[in-house]
Formats: C-alpha cells, structure tokens, sequence
C-alpha cells in the first residue's frame, strides 16, 4: 500500500471565503495548483478532505457543492495538476460525526477505499482541527499559513510548517522515499 498526501481545500488550496456556495467563488491560492503538479509528478496519491458544513446549515446542496468541485478540478487541469479524489463531510458541527475534522473518520474512509497507507501518508491544512485529524490517523502533518485563520492554528504541533502549500509539497517530495 501506498501513502498520499491528504489536503485540505478552503485555505489550503483555494481562498477561503464565507461558505464557498458557488463555482465563481473558486480561487486557486498562489502556487498551489503548481504545487498539487509537483505531487502529481512524484506520482503521490492527492486527496481533499475537507469539511462543508454549508450543506447542513442548508446554505448550499449537494449538486452545488459537486459544480464547485468541478470548476476546482478544471482550474487545477488548466495548469496540469489534479486531484485523485475529494472526501466531504456535511456535517453540523454539533452534529459530532466521525468525519468531520479534527475527528479522522475522511482520512480513514479515504485509506480503506483507494488503499492507502496512512503512517506513510501525510495531511496539509490551515487550520488546527486538519493537523489532529492526520495525527489521530498516524499522518505526518504540515500546517501552511496561506488561510485566513493562522493565529488559530499557532497552538496546532505539526511535523513541519510551510508559508503555503507549494513550500509543503516541496518538503513532503523531498522527505517521500521513491519507490522500492
């Protein structure tokens, strides 16, 4: 089994904004379509797990979510990147589900369906609630300061941190061992 490199989308990929409830509010965050390509070409696994409470709260449905996800897949195939899969949870938070972040349930639902070896595997967001999902999982964790919440994530302890995520994905292709 193979490790991939779990993302999370709203700060870490693509601008946060208020409940992302259209494809028009997708903007790819500097470098970070070039940095899911250098993944891609280190032949990692990319994965989004990503938590849309929009859903629950009734602020967006399901199909909407899916367009903004398409138009995420588009703008990443422009500039030659991709990702292999994308895990939702639309959960309340006071639903306290399994999936929803900091709580592992997305990482571990996404390592038994596509085979994934979470201890050689690594998780990347923004925000605190990211870094303790990948570590309840075995992950080594990168925390990036490209969201708008970083002063939220200083109490998270990540295995590294990076300015943004191409910082990040430059640090995980360096310390991934090639294949055997």
């Amino acid at each position: 089994m193979e490790g991939a490199v779990f993302l999370d989308r709203d700060g870490t990929i693509i601008e946060d904004v208020h409940y992302c409830r259209r494809p028009e509010d997708v903007t790819l965050l500097p470098n970070a379509a070039k940095a899911i390509a250098l993944l891609n070409s280190a032949t990692i696994p990319v994965i989004i797990v990503t938590n849309q409470s929009g859903i629950s709260r009734g602020y967006f449905d399901w199909g909407t979510l899916e367009a903004i996800h398409q138009e995420l897949q588009r703008a990443l195939t422009r500039a030659h990147a991709r990702v292999d899969a994308i895990y939702v949870c639309p959960h309340h938070p006071d639903d306290r589900c399994g999936c929803r972040k900091p709580r592992p349930g997305l990482l571990l639902r996404a390592a038994a369906e596509l085979g994934l070896e979470l201890s050689t595997s690594y998780m990347v967001g923004d925000q605190h609630g990211d870094i303790l999902a990948g570590q309840a999982c075995g992950c080594t964790t990168v925390l990036v300061d490209s969201g708008p919440t970083r002063a939220a994530a200083r109490g998270a302890r990540p295995d590294f941190r990076a300015s943004n995520l191409y910082r990040a994905a430059q640090w995980i292709v360096h310390h991934t061992p090639g294949p055997t």
